[in-house]
C-alpha cells in the first residue's frame, strides 16, 4: 500500500496532457484603390454540417458614424451572419474588436479556454470572411482535425479581400 501511495504522484506527472493550441494568421492585403476602407471580418470554426462550433473573432467599426453604429454593416459578412452572427449580442468579450489594418493579424487560442471551450474531437473548418465598403467580399476555408496529434501548419490563399490564411495546430 505504501509503495502505491508513493508512486501515484509520479504517475500523475507522467500522464499526457490533452490540451492543444490553435493559432490563426489572417493576411489583410493592402489594396491600391481610390477609396480604401478597412474590411469587416469574421473568423469562426464550423462543424462538418456547417453549423458554428466556435466564434473566434469579429472585426467591425466600433464607433457610431453618421450612418449609425458599425453593427449596421455586419450582415455584409453574409455567411457568418447567416450561420450565427445574427444571433450574437455584440460586442462579445474576447471575440469582437475593431477593424484591422492591412498586414498580418494573429489570433491564438488554447483548448479548454474560451472560445474553444470543450471543442470535441472531430473534423472542422476554419472559416474567414471579409467584406469591404466600396470593395468585395471573400470567404476562405481551411479544413482541419481537432485535436491535433502532431504539429500541423495548414493554409489557404485568398484572391482579393484576403491574402494567406494560416492555421497552426499544436498538440
Amino acid at each position: 500500500m505504501r509503495r502505491l501511495l508513493f508512486s501515484m504522484p509520479a504517475l500523475l506527472l507522467a500522464a499526457p496532457t490533452v490540451a492543444a493550441d490553435l493559432h490563426v494568421t489572417v493576411q489583410i492585403p493592402q489594396l491600391d484603390v481610390a477609396e480604401y476602407h478597412r474590411p469587416y471580418a469574421a473568423v469562426w470554426i464550423e462543424r462538418e454540417d456547417h453549423s458554428v462550433a466556435a466564434q473566434l473573432a469579429v472585426w467591425y467599426a466600433q464607433q457610431a458614424s453618421k450612418e449609425g453604429a458599425g453593427t449596421k454593416w455586419l450582415p455584409e459578412l453574409r455567411q457568418w451572419w447567416r450561420r450565427g452572427g445574427r444571433d450574437l449580442q455584440l460586442p462579445v468579450d474576447g471575440v469582437s474588436g475593431a477593424t484591422r489594418p492591412a498586414g498580418q493579424q494573429k489570433l491564438g487560442f488554447h483548448d479548454g479556454k474560451a472560445p474553444l471551450g470543450d471543442l470535441p474531437a472531430g473534423k472542422y473548418e476554419l472559416v474567414v470572411e471579409a467584406a469591404r465598403e466600396v470593395g468585395g467580399r471573400e470567404v476562405v476555408r481551411v479544413p482541419f482535425v481537432w485535436p491535433a496529434t502532431a504539429p500541423q501548419q495548414l493554409a489557404a490563399q485568398g484572391n482579393s479581400e484576403l491574402g494567406a490564411v494560416k492555421l497552426d495546430l499544436a498538440p
